[in-house]
């Protein structure tokens, strides 16, 4: 059906389910939603049975909205919630969607905010027109956020647009002809980085992740010159699992070279990937490297994401609709399951997955209504990848700092993601410090793990509950414990690379290919007193990789020359933070997974773990499994 026709049902299904009396000012798509404008809001707030029949007999989704003229103008609105709210509840933002007609405030004491049983917000309400929601403020304020926030404000008509343009491409016409389904490769396939999967079906093109290899100086791109991806206008969107730069890292340079289409992921996902991607920028002018895209490029990208919540369904295609669900990794990733056609097929990508619950969230979800086809990851697929539990893992970091700070008083460097692995360890020191299991010294934290961990607590949501609770009800915040402390400026940094006092540093980059842990390194890398700790994965050819396979020296450069580094600090692993599930989680989340799956494709891992693992599933379970090299396209039906 075209849009007219949708749009068409759409009035007629209006005027049989809603009272002739309610004014209704405008009917319009915005991406998959049928947006429908009203100056009579209190008929749909009674309860949302008018809503739920308008959705089931559209069969798609739909959202009620004010009609502008009954909202009064953020700046008066800014003014009388001021005056509405008492000065006690502490109002430190408030963040105005004005697509919508809702107001987030955030307030320290947002019960006061709320008033005794909702008054206050029904007097916001009564006096602006907007809806309000209120929200505890974030116990660490993050810079990120309230950017991405503002900018969004700043190209709401763009945006608008953008989303009537996007509602009218997912709304078109379907072809005639045979149905089909099939993923191609177009990176991180038989290996970990760079990961990229195209879904394309009769009706439509879906890109999953478009990542940069890091590691790599000469295959560090997918292959987007593949011809099923030309021309980039004919991708219907993009499916971003998470923020890790092997999967987000060249996505802004899709809008670079014209995509102007939808990118589809949670909020954090959103936010993070923006400051990573922002950083990687960075990290490359700082290196002489030519960055594959510039800061205005990230800026489109952020533009044109629509953020879903975890178990929210849309469409995205024609013919696909999409459903995130918790991964487990860090915040905010997603597996993607997406249902094609009319119940013709349903395809599962895991993106990076941990099937265990952490410190920080929930184990990822395998409960599906239907998945005929599981695209997972195998980053420790192979036969021995085996994690010690988190419990041991933590038991393990204790023993190791007790040896380098009580023992030796030296130095523990710990190259860290800022996303993730950050944020677990730092939860680990700071319990083992306040119990006093481990002598307390000074916790350095350099890079963007302050920023990312503000971030964490700006999204409470994807946090599991026992820490939501330890931070927001029980007012005992780990993250803003005193023995952390932000390094920032290159001055702090020197100073305490020239420190002769015990400390422990959290420094990005993860695998050592750059970043500021590599200071430390230069400082610290010929001192036998102190330790280098990895608690993540080390891709092969990396400065981290060579460190944790024994390597005496190590090459690294300064100011462009290079420069020797006698490796006489202890190396240690700690293998059970890596926020990837083992191959015993890898094979339990298949196994577990309801209803079974016919097939499973395997990726993201190196060659050899990714065939020994399909081989592993093949022989178990009796499922089809495939191991597809970069390029390769697999037939779903």
């Amino acid at each position: 059906m075209s849009v007219e026709g949708v749009l068409s049902d759409a009035r007629k299904a209006i005027d049989e389910v809603i009272s002739t009396s309610v004014q209704i000012t405008d009917i319009e798509f915005e991406g998959s939603t049928i947006v429908i404008y009203t100056k009579d809001m209190e008929e749909f707030t009674k309860g949302n049975e008018v809503v739920r029949k308008l959705a089931e007999r559209l069969k798609r989704r739909v959202s009620i909205r004010p009609d502008p003229s009954l909202l009064d103008p953020v700046g008066e609105a800014e003014e009388k919630i001021h005056e509405i709210v008492p000065d006690e509840a502490e109002i430190t933002d408030m963040y105005f969607k004005e697509d919508t007609g809702e107001v987030n405030i955030e307030a320290k004491a947002p019960g006061l905010a709320i008033g005794k049983k909702g008054s206050i917000l029904n007097e916001i309400k009564r006096e602006t027109g907007w809806a309000p929601e209120v929200v505890r403020t974030p116990p660490i304020p993050s810079k990120t956020v309230k950017d991405i926030r503002s900018y969004l404000r700043s190209v709401r008509g763009d945006r608008k647009e953008f989303l009537k343009r996007l509602g009218r491409k997912i709304n078109r016409d379907k072809r005639t002809g045979e149905a089909f389904a099939r993923v191609t490769a177009l990176g991180g396939y038989r290996e970990v980085g760079r990961s990229c999967h195209l879904l394309h079906t009769r009706d439509s093109k879906i890109l999953v992740d478009c990542g940069a290899d890091v590691s790599s100086d000469e295959n560090g791109t997918p292959y987007l010159i593949a011809p099923e991806l030309m021309p980039l206008d004919s991708i219907d969107g993009i499916v971003l699992t998470h923020a890790h730069l092997d999967h987000s890292g060249l996505i802004p340079a899709l809008y670079k070279y014209g995509y102007e289409g939808p990118i589809y992921c949670s909020a954090p996902t959103r936010d993070m990937a923006a400051l990573l991607q922002l950083d990687y920028i960075k990290v490359a002018v700082s290196d002489a490297r030519d960055a594959p895209y510039k800061s205005g490029h990230v800026r489109e990208a952020v533009k044109h994401t629509i953020t879903l919540e975890y178990g929210e369904t849309t469409d995205i295609a024609p013919d696909i609709r999409l459903t995130m669900h918790n991964a487990g990794h860090i915040i905010g990733s997603a597996v993607a399951h997406m249902h094609i056609g009319e119940g013709d097929y349903n395809v599962v990508f895991t993106g990076d997955l941990k099937y265990d619950k952490t410190w920080l969230f929930n184990q990822a979800i395998n409960k599906f209504p239907r998945a005929e086809t599981v695209v997972m990851e195998s980053t420790y697929g192979g036969y021995h990848d085996l994690q010690p539990s988190r419990l041991d893992a933590a038991e393990q970091l204790k023993d190791i700092m007790i040896q380098h700070i009580e023992r030796a008083e030296g130095k523990v460097l710990i190259p860290v993601f800022a996303v993730g692995r950050s944020q677990e360890v730092m939860l680990v020191i700071e319990e083992a410090m306040r119990k006093g299991e481990v002598p307390e010294a000074p916790v350095y934290l350099d890079g963007m793990i302050w920023e990312a961990t503000a971030i964490h607590t700006a999204y409470p949501e994807f946090l599991n509950n026992k820490l939501k609770k330890k931070i927001f009800q029980d007012d005992e915040n780990p993250f803003m414990s005193p023995i952390f402390k932000q390094i920032d400026s290159v001055e702090m940094r020197k100073e305490i690379c020239d420190s002769s006092e015990p400390a422990v540093v959290l420094a990005t980059a993860g695998m050592m290919n750059g970043g500021p842990v590599l200071e430390y390194f230069k400082s610290w890398g010929d001192d036998p007193e102190s330790g280098i700790v990895f608690v993540g994965y080390q891709a092969s050819g990396t400065i981290g990789d060579r460190i944790q396979k024994g390597y005496d020296h190590v090459t690294l450069t300064e100011n462009g020359n290079p420069i020797d580094i006698r490796v006489k600090l202890r190396v240690h692993t700690c293998e059970g933070f890596s926020g990837h599930s083992d191959r015993i989680q890898l094979l339990h989340y298949i196994s577990g997974m309801r209803p079974s799956p016919e097939r499973v494709i395997v990726s993201h891992g190196e060659e050899g773990k990714c065939t020994n693992l399909a081989s592993t599933i093949y022989k178990k379970y009796g499922m089809e499994t495939r191991t597809p090299k970069n390029l390769e396209t697999v037939r779903l039906y």
